[in-house]
């Protein structure tokens, strides 16, 4: 166990911070949270449903959103400091709202409920490979492009 805090924006043992903390933290995750949810609706919206077929559209909205985590990961903790809202709003509240992996177990379920385990099967595997893999894609990629553009400069 470390005597750093947990994270790095707020001290949960000093009760000023704590008291400080909560309801701005609380009010951005809320409002990204609905707009990341309103952002997954769109995009799922748009996509063609698959009745008993493999969820594209889940599959799609939760690997850009580990995309989108590996990219804003970076640009806040490599790049220059972000204010100590950024992270609860982009972070938790809009990627958490937009990435639906609840969905994701659901979709499983009712793939091998319809009669699709095998489909199924490469549903869960295929999202538990592509998530992480989109998380170092996105770091990877915005390293390399900060990077250039600062040897641009």
């Amino acid at each position: 166990m470390t005597d750093r805090p947990i994270d790095p924006d707020v001290d949960l043992r000093l009760p000023e911070q704590r008291a400080e903390a909560h309801w701005p933290v609380v009010a951005v995750i809320a409002a990204g949270g609905a707009l990341g949810a309103l952002a997954r609706h769109g995009v799922q919206s748009a996509l063609p449903a698959a009745p008993a077929g493999f969820p594209w559209a889940t599959f799609w909205v939760n690997v850009s959103g580990c995309l989108l985590i590996g990219v804003l990961m970076v640009l806040i903790t490599e790049g220059r400091q972000a204010h100590r809202l950024v992270r609860p709003f982009l972070g938790v509240g809009v990627l958490g709202g937009y990435t639906t992996f609840s969905t994701y177990v659901v979709d499983f379920q009712r793939v091998v409920a319809d009669g699709a385990p095998v489909t199924g099967l490469a549903y869960l595997a295929g999202t538990m490979a592509a998530a992480p893999a989109a998380v170092t894609a996105g770091m990877w990629l915005t390293r390399w492009v900060t990077r250039s553009l600062a040897g641009v400069r």
